[in-house]
Parts: structure tokens; C-alpha cells; sequence
């Protein structure tokens, strides 16, 4: 169990020293309490009190790290149940199952397509992160030769799924520098997979066939000296598994229950498509920190990575651009300007209007605070004098020959004093962005 301020601060020198940056020693056991800061602070504190205060210097869920470099994946280090306390910081992550026995060119073909699941949306790159190898084979040989293909064939981070310690060793002799994933400790085998992750240094999954047994293995891992685990729930239907995930992530950050302090991975089983998706949506919203599915084709991963890319984005902090002028294909002195908020959603919604419109603009992207169109407006954020002086910081009238602007028609209320404000002629432009590319045809004509 964490241990309170007050406990905490019986254990520290009580030097009041200052050298971990905080006024007196119960100000930084407070602090420490709430795990807002790192015992690694105060360079006076014994070894003795030092080992006593591990549980309280720890975060309530474990930071496990899987691969290395710029690429690698960090799962865990969470602290709330719901983001509108304070945001997700670590997107969970997202990858498929592969078996050994599929032939070395198919495993080839598929790593080459899942490859390719790497998009662009509303600015931010959206990409899959992680490639399970399931030896289903029984073959050491095999095994390792799959695993050989994926280390040789993607830059992704690497899995290894089997319950059986000499399989996994094999597998770990060609992919340590990868410093993948261990997934197959059970209750019947966590002394031989233990020593197996202690000598290569590889984190480890803990499986069990209910809550009670895991943790139970999580402490015997412990005992073993394993401490970057990943928990692998219980094999249940998906009301179920939401159930156990929410249970540990809550008896992690409410009770402190060390047992569960450590991220999750799960597998999807539905072996349709569209559920296979549903089913990777909720267990990443609650609360995976790792789901692992089948099904590769990028209609199926690209609305998962969305979901994924809208949970763990700030909910306090939208997605914004720079607010400037930006130029869409080869624009003139005769080009039409398009007003809008700089929220990335709403600019990049404009942007892909305008280049299918195929006629050449300039946006102009307010400083709206990260709001759209209707809710700047309605927060006094998108404003006739915004704009005006948006459009006199632009120098836009030293690039275009007119002095048209089209505004959104939503905002048409603000058309009348934007051109008292600015000067400008104010077209109003459609409502819905997809009326932009008929609109710019037509705008000449």
C-alpha cells in the first residue's frame, strides 16, 4: 500500500535542506505522496528509508518499455481513470498476431503490407507499433526463422508468444537487440520464463486464468526479481475482459495495489473483421495498454488508429496549426482566400476541399484557440476584428490583385462587420466543407 505524507515524512532526514527544490522535507513528502515527484530528489535519504519509501516513489502503474531507439514503445506510467482529470500519456499500442506457420514468403508479403500502415491525419502521423510471432509450430528452428523474417523485414517492435521457455530463448537469440516483448509466463511456468527475461533483460507477460491467480503470479515474478511485467487478463468475452481491465487499472491508481501496477495486453478473437475492430476500439478505451489483433487491411486498422489518436489526444489542449496563410497548389495574384479556425480537424477538412477542387488558394488559419468555426464564434474566438487583423498580419494584400475573402457560411453573420473592420469584400462561402471544391469552380465563372 502507498504510504501517506505524514509516513513518508517520519522516514526522511527532516533537514529541511532544500536540495531536492522544495522548501522543507514535509512539503517534499507531500509531494512524494502524490507522486508528483521522484525519491531520487533528496540526496540525503538512507538506505534504510529508501527501501522503505520504494512503494511510494513508484508510479501507480509501472513504465514498461518494449524495442529501443525513436521507434521503441512505453506502455503504463498512467494516472487517472478518465482523461478529463488529466490526459492519457501513453498511446496503447497497436499490433498484429503472425504464426511461424505460415511460409517464410507470406510472412514477407504480410510484413510489407502491414508496413504500410502508416497515415497522416489532421497533421499527426498514425502508425501501428508492434508484430506478435506466435510459435504454433513447436519447432525451435522454425520459430527462430520466422522471428529472423520480422527482425529483417520491419523496423516495428517485436513480440514473442509462447508458453514454452526453450522455445522463447531460441527466438531471443535473434532478436535480444530488439529487446522485444516476452509474452507466456503462466502459473506452471513463471520460474524458467523468469529467468529467461532476468538474463536477457526482455519484459515480460503475465497471464492467469482469473484475477486472484494473476496476481498471485505477479508476486511470485516479483519474488523471481522480475519487475517489467505486462499483464495479460483473463480469457473471457469482451464484457468480461473490460471488466478485469477495468478492475486492475482502477485497484492500481485508487488502491494502490501493487499487484496491478503494471500495463495490460490483450488479443482480439473475433474472426470477423468489423468486430475484430469494435472489439480492438473498447479494449484500447478501457484500458488497454497494448491490443494485438489479426486482420491487416487498412480500412480495418485506420478507424482503430483514429479512435486511438482521439482518446490520448489533451482534451484540454485540441489539436491546433499554425495560425498563418498557407498556400494549396500553385497560387497567383488572382487566387481565392478561404478564412478558417487553425483547429487541425477544421483546417486540414479545408485543405483536402481545396486540393480536390483542384483550383489554387491560399487558407488563412485564425488563431482560434484550437475551437472550430461554430464554437469559436460562439466563444468570442472567431471574430470579426480577429479576422480583419489575422488578415493585415497575413500581407495578403501585397499577394493577391483583389480584395475578395470568402468567409464560412456558417459565420455569414460576421460579413458585414468584417468588411467595415478590414476593408476587404466578403464572399460567403458554403457551410460544410464539402461544398468547397463546386464552390471554388464556380467562384470565377
Amino acid at each position: 500500500m502507498a504510504l501517506s505524507g505524514l509516513e513518508i515524512y517520519k522516514l526522511l532526514p527532516k533537514t529541511n535542506c532544500k536540495a531536492c527544490g522544495f522548501p522543507t522535507c514535509l512539503a517534499f513528502s507531500m509531494q512524494l505522496a502524490a507522486k508528483k515527484v521522484s525519491l531520487d530528489k533528496c540526496p540525503h535519504v538512507s538506505p534504510e528509508a529508501k527501501a522503505a519509501l520504494e512503494s511510494a516513489a513508484e508510479p501507480p502503474i509501472k513504465l514498461i518499455t518494449i524495442g529501443k531507439g525513436e521507434e521503441k514503445i512505453e506502455v503504463g506510467n498512467e494516472t487517472v481513470l478518465f482523461r478529463h482529470e488529466e490526459k492519457f500519456y501513453h498511446p496503447c499500442a497497436i499490433g498484429f498476431l503472425l504464426e511461424d506457420t505460415a511460409a517464410p514468403e507470406e510472412i514477407k508479403k504480410t510484413l510489407e503490407k502491414i508496413n504500410k500502415l502508416d497515415f497522416e491525419r489532421v497533421g499527426q502521423r498514425i502508425k501501428v507499433d508492434i508484430i506478435a510471432i506466435s510459435c504454433k509450430s513447436n519447432d525451435a528452428a522454425r520459430f527462430q526463422n520466422a522471428v529472423k523474417a520480422v527482425v529483417e523485414n520491419t523496423n516495428l517492435q517485436i513480440a514473442l508468444v509462447s508458453k514454452d521457455a526453450a522455445l522463447i530463448e531460441k527466438a531471443l537469440e535473434v532478436s535480444r537487440e530488439k529487446n522485444p516483448l516476452v509474452c507466456g509466463a503462466n502459473s506452471a511456468n513463471f520460474k524458467e520464463m523468469a529467468k529467461l527475461a532476468g538474463n536477457y533483460k526482455v519484459p515480460l507477460t503475465a497471464g492467469a486464468q482469473n484475477l486472484e491467480e494473476l496476481e498471485a503470479l505477479v508476486k511470485n515474478l516479483n519474488a523471481e526479481g522480475i519487475r517489467d511485467i505486462v499483464l495479460e487478463p483473463p480469457e473471457k468475452g469482451v464484457a468480461e475482459k473490460v471488466w478485469d481491465l477495468t478492475q486492475i487499472r482502477r485497484l492500481a491508481l485508487k488502491k494502490a495495489f501493487r499487484p496491478f501496477g503494471y500495463p495490460t495486453i490483450v488479443f482480439t478473437k473475433s474472426g470477423d473483421p468489423y468486430q475484430e475492430t469494435s472489439e480492438a476500439v473498447t479494449y484500447l478505451a478501457k484500458y488497454a495498454s497494448i491490443v494485438i489483433m489479426k486482420g491487416t487491411s487498412p480500412e480495418q486498422v485506420l478507424p482503430i488508429l483514429t479512435a486511438r489518436q482521439n482518446i490520448f489526444t489533451d482534451p484540454q489542449k485540441p489539436l491546433q496549426v499554425e495560425p498563418k496563410i498557407y498556400e494549396v497548389g500553385k497560387v497567383t495574384e488572382k487566387s481565392p482566400i478561404l478564412v478558417t479556425t487553425n483547429f487541425s480537424l477544421t483546417y486540414y477538412t479545408v485543405e483536402a476541399e481545396v486540393e480536390s477542387s483542384a483550383v489554387s488558394a491560399f487558407i488563412l488559419s485564425c488563431d482560434s484557440e484550437g475551437m472550430s468555426v461554430l464554437t469559436a464564434w460562439a466563444a468570442d474566438k472567431f471574430t470579426a476584428e480577429s479576422i480583419a487583423k489575422a488578415l493585415e498580419k497575413s500581407g495578403l494584400k501585397d499577394k493577391v490583385s483583389h480584395k475578395n475573402v470568402v468567409l464560412p457560411g456558417y459565420v455569414s453573420v460576421l460579413s458585414g462587420k468584417l468588411e467595415e473592420e478590414s476593408g476587404w469584400n466578403v464572399i460567403v462561402g458554403p457551410k460544410e466543407a464539402a461544398g468547397i471544391p463546386v464552390f471554388l469552380r464556380n467562384l470565377g465563372s
